[in-house]
């Protein structure tokens, strides 16, 4: 049971650290068609885009990653727990 809940927890441990590259990729100038960042584009954009089809930027500040990276954390909250308290 505990190799369930390591590969949940680190699953969403990852996807954040693909979230926060991405947002630190939108203050740095890249390249779009490096593997990599295409990489880290196409994990994020399907997740993210749910959260800018509902939040629109204001000016030039884009909330969406900021509501992305809180519901994730809530979600792993409510999927990580109740593993936690099958184990024990």
């Amino acid at each position: 049971m505990f190799i369930i809940y390591d590969a949940v927890d680190v699953a969403f441990e990852v996807y954040k650290f693909i979230l926060i590259a991405r947002i630190i990729l939108s203050f740095v100038k890249h390249n779009p068609y490096n593997p990599v960042i295409r990489f880290i584009y196409d994990l994020s954009e399907p997740y993210l885009g749910i959260f800018r089809r509902v939040i629109p930027p204001v000016g030039m500040i884009d909330f969406s990653p900021i509501a992305a990276f809180f519901t994730l954390s809530i979600i792993q909250y409510w999927i990580v727990l109740p593993l936690v308290r099958a184990i024990f």
